[in-house]
């Protein structure tokens, strides 16, 4: 066990109960791989659903798993932090891998996975054209996430927050910048593709959640980092959530904002539902000045080719509490006469 783990005798031996039986503790082997559902647990150990229920009932009581609600469909994982944590861990540790049991279950967990990244596939395929037509339009992908790698920098944080995580990209890009991370969407269909891609990845200290990015399900003050990826342009009233964002930001945490400069291809509001027509510096830096936040950097990245009428991407890098001016980078000054 971890030395820094410190239980009264009462405590320990609840949480030992509470793990010391052979389908919770094949529970908490299987939540450590990924969120998983009741029917997801049910399939895999082949229980009834009741009594998987009631075993991760007590399981959360006594703070080894987590549960959250998406819709009519509650999800768990094993819980990421805290001492209860460390002690799941050090008994996960203990087990030999080549249990067979263990290794059955293991079994069925990777053909639940089969089956999750199928469906995700389906709905991806469907969107697949839409998402590439309006990925031709700005900078290359890849340079934006250079950029973005290097404005986070080298240091690893314990909790970062992506808001719009889609299908999670973001999550994988980053995931050797933190210890644990939460993505959220207001779309069940692209929170399929994220799990999906994050199982293909083996990215386990990442999950995704449902969630309004205005009115976020999540305590406040928690994050180091929030992100935010090309989603502002979508909404009506984006200052709320960047309110949002500054409200789980912990004191001096970042916030990095991925979106459109200004631009004129009117033609997106109606094809492909973009609220606002891009953001300049002025007004992000007022919105991000309103909600206790000061921008250290901004990153304009035009598109490849002058001649196209292409989008340029801007980065953002504000500070909660910081009194550092902005200082525009590799690109134009800040821009002017946002939508």
């Amino acid at each position: 066990m971890a030395a820094s783990m410190k239980f009264g005798v009462d405590a320990l031996v609840e949480l030992l109960k509470a793990a010391g039986e052979p389908t919770r503790l094949r529970l908490l082997a299987l939540l450590s791989a990924g969120d998983l559902t009741v029917t997801d647990l049910t399939d895999i150990l082949g229980q009834s659903q009741p009594r998987i229920s009631r075993h991760l009932k007590l399981l959360t009581e006594a703070g080894l798993v987590d549960r959250y609600q998406e819709g009519a469909w509650a999800y768990f994982r094993l819980k990421q932090d805290g001492d209860a944590a460390a002690l799941a861990n050090a008994l996960l540790g203990a087990t030999d891998v080549n249990d067979a049991v263990l290794v059955r279950d293991g079994e069925r967990l990777a053909a639940v996975k089969r089956n999750r990244a199928e469906r995700a596939q389906e709905y991806f395929n469907l969107n697949a054209s839409e998402w590439d037509e309006l990925r031709r339009l700005h900078v290359d992908d890849g340079a934006v996430e250079a950029k973005l790698l290097e404005l986070i920098g080298s240091d690893t944080v314990d909790a970062l927050l992506d808001l719009g995580t889609g299908t999670g990209r973001i999550l994988q890009l980053l995931q050797n910048s933190y210890r644990r991370a939460t993505g959220i969407d207001a779309s069940r269909d692209m929170l399929a593709v994220a799990r999906a891609n994050l199982d293909k990845a083996g990215v386990v200290k990442a999950s995704v959640r449902h969630g309004d990015i205005l009115n976020l399900p999540l305590d406040g003050n928690e994050y180091d980092i929030v992100i935010i990826h090309q989603v502002l342009h979508f909404l009506v009233q984006p200052e709320m959530a960047l309110a949002e964002a500054s409200r789980m930001l912990k004191p001096g945490g970042r916030l990095i904002i991925i979106d459109l400069a200004p631009h004129a291809l009117e033609y997106l509001r109606e094809e492909h539902a973009h609220v606002r027509l891009g953001f300049s510096h002025q007004t992000m830096a007022e919105w991000l000045t309103k909600y206790g936040l000061t921008v250290e950097k901004s990153v304009d990245l035009p598109p490849e080719s002058s001649a196209t009428k292409g989008l340029t991407v801007t980065i953002w890098l504000a500070r909660q509490g910081a009194n550092s001016s902005a200082t525009p980078i590799n690109g134009s000054a800040d821009q002017t006469g946002s939508r």
